[in-house]
């Protein structure tokens, strides 16, 4: 049997491989995602502070340092019984809101726009940033970078840091905005609106009127119809900040919905031998393996996974957008993993207009953003949509707070599962007689990247095994021994 191997894979944040095996005939039997690093989080956070742990988690990547950071903040609020003022939730989303935005820039743009921008059998040479620079020209590529630029100096403003925030306490946050701030955090969401907008246009201008990428988009290789799952508002309408965790069925019909505090009674976790990546599932509904359908415990938690989950977005634009990306495709649910990157610019949206709706609220300059801890710590869960799906923290501690448990599903996590099968299916459908092609490798990689996977952020654990291979030369560079393990 024959194996291909794309390592590393890549425009991704941490590290992973696909291995692809082929038949006799030159068919795929089996493909592979492995991630080989662990980072073990879960286990060196027990016997430190709660109150670390904002600051401890956001360095499991620097990716979404923020997504952590607030996650754990909220799940101190839970541990430590106490409920933010309403300035502290309020400052909270809207830091939230200017993070999304930045981090959905980043990945359109940076990660997976080379794909659709360049295209997506271009040399490697040019399908990358400076491709997609070279082909929407400096004027847009300046808009990009004004935009992250804007979206870390007010990170930074409300944060502290503009990677890994010192801010989120038990109880609200350690300071506020001024109107100064507020001013200039108001102004640059009006822009981000406008930017949001200009990256709709340019999707439909370059992916929807283009009828090759249309067709690859909608393709059957890049379908799975499996369980959504995303968070909502009373009204069914996405929220990244709070709400309960709704998941939806293959066909659209409500399966659960819950507060995050109950998820163990509805996510259970498995291990299998080839990855450190946990492989989260229903447990209501069971792990019947890596396969679609009803019966199937596999879920998804991206940005199509909340659309697809949710009744609707909760601001104006984004909602028309939404309502938009449905009627064009014929209806929910979407089951196209490839029309996450649409999804994905719809969440933009949203996340700008929220973004100005809290910086225009009256409470966003109150002065009571954090109320003290009065009660014996116990145990706490919290969650906060990240980009790459629901994130889930959970501490328990002793009497002094020290923790002695942790547990963290993280957005990348739950979609583990999905990623293999839609790695093994786009592999299947693409390579045929043993006639492989970069680009077409290029094309199984665009599988994952749709999730936008961050694998240095996911939680990793045992019993998965280290593959590891170390070459010992002689001074002239030649080979004299090979030592090897689980490769």
């Amino acid at each position: 049997m024959k194996r291909i191997s794309i390592d590393p894979i890549t425009r991704l944040e941490g590290h992973g491989k696909i291995d692809i095996f082929l038949d006799e005939q030159g068919d795929v039997a089996n493909a592979y995602l492995q991630i080989p690093e662990l980072r073990g989080f879960e286990q060196f956070c027990v016997g430190r502070q709660a109150e670390d742990m904002p600051n401890l988690t956001s360095r499991i990547c620097g990716v979404c340092p923020e997504a952590h950071h607030i996650a754990a903040s909220k799940t101190l609020d839970a541990v430590f019984h106490v409920d933010p003022p309403p300035t502290a939730k309020k400052l909270r989303e809207m830091f939230y809101n200017i993070f999304f935005a930045t981090d959905h820039t980043t990945h359109f743009y940076a990660l997976a726009g080379p794909d659709f921008i360049v295209g997506p059998t271009a040399p490697p040479a040019e399908r990358n940033i400076l491709g997609v620079i070279a082909k929407v020209g400096m004027d847009v590529a300046k808009h990009v970078l004004k935009m992250r630029h804007d979206g870390h100096a007010l990170i930074q403003l409300m944060g502290g840091r503009r990677v890994h925030p010192n801010w989120g306490l038990p109880g609200g946050v350690s300071r506020g905005i001024n109107e100064e701030q507020r001013k200039e955090i108001e102004d640059r969401g009006r822009e981000a609106i406008e930017f949001a907008k200009f990256s709709l246009k340019l999707f439909e201008d370059i992916v929807l009127k283009n009828s090759e990428y249309l067709k690859i988009v909608t393709g059957d290789i890049y379908v799975h119809k499996t369980y959504n799952m995303g968070t909502v508002d009373a009204d069914n309408k996405i929220n990244f900040y709070d709400g309960a965790i709704r998941i939806t069925s293959p066909n659209g019909k409500e399966h659960a919905k819950y507060d995050c505090s109950q998820y163990h009674e509805y996510i259970a976790e498995r291990v299998e031998p080839w990855s450190f990546l946990k492989f989260p599932y229903l447990k209501q509904v069971g792990w019947k393996g890596f396969v679609d359908g009803e019966e199937s415990g596999v879920y998804k938690a991206t940005p199509l996974s909340r659309c697809n989950a949710a009744d609707g977005m909760a601001t104006p634009l984004a909602d028309a957008e939404y309502n938009k990306m449905y009627e064009t495709l014929g209806g929910k649910p979407i089951n196209h993993t490839l029309v996450t990157h649409w999804a994905r610019l719809v969440e933009l949206l949203y996340s700008t207009e929220r973004w100005v709706e809290l910086a225009t609220d009256p409470e966003i300059t109150g002065k009571e953003y954090r109320v003290l801890p009065t009660e014996t710590p116990t145990e706490g869960v919290g969650s906060v949509e990240a980009p790459r799906g629901t994130l889930t923290h959970h501490y328990t501690t002793d009497e002094r707070g020290i923790l002695t448990k942790v547990n963290l599903i993280v957005g990348t996590t739950n979609n583990n599962a999905p990623i293999c099968m839609s790695v093994k299916k786009a592999a299947q459908g693409l390579i045929k007689k043993g006639k492989v092609s970069e680009g077409l490798l290029n094309m199984v990689e665009m599988a994952f990247r749709a999730y936008d996977p961050c694998f240095g952020c996911a939680t990793h654990s045992l019993p998965g095994q280290m593959p590891l291979q170390v070459n010992i030369r002689d001074p002239q560079g030649a080979v004299i021994e090979r030592l090897s393990q689980y490769v």
